[in-house]
């Protein structure tokens, strides 16, 4: 069996009022550089949204969400950033921004299959689901 493979991993952050720094964690990217892997899960919780944010235009986030997908995945349609290799694009969607769309830090670990961590990550940080995966 394979050993682990390493892995970096940033949450995606909805800061309706970025003075208030309050948020909502509403995906996740992680790049697992051996694994030739770069994915991005998102699954908002649009009432929790709404709570702190209940004058925010969701369908211009739920559109600026899509590009990050889009960008992750190195469509072709998606501008130049999403041109870039798979460790610049994890850069760029990890970089600190100032927006309403912000990351966490990024953190480490390991993992056998970067797909399920990805979805693990999701479950436990995004959901807030906290069964086995």
């Amino acid at each position: 069996m394979p050993g682990p493979i390493w892995y970096d991993y940033a949450l995606i952050r909805v800061v309706p009022r970025v003075e208030r720094e309050e948020f909502v964690n509403v995906g996740a990217v992680l790049y697992a550089p051996a694994a030739n892997y770069l994915g991005i899960r998102m699954a908002p919780d649009w009432d929790r949204v709404r709570t702190i944010g209940p004058d925010l235009d969701l369908d211009l986030v739920r559109r600026y969400l899509d590009a990050l997908v889009a960008i992750s995945e190195g469509h072709p349609d998606a501008g130049p950033i999403a041109h870039l290799s798979q460790s610049e694009r994890f850069h760029w969607l990890t970089s600190p921004k100032s927006s309403i769309i912000q990351v966490s830090p990024v953190h480490s670990g390991q993992c056998h299959s970067p797909e399920q961590a990805l979805d693990s990550l999701v479950d436990k940080l995004v959901t807030l689901r906290t069964g086995s995966p």
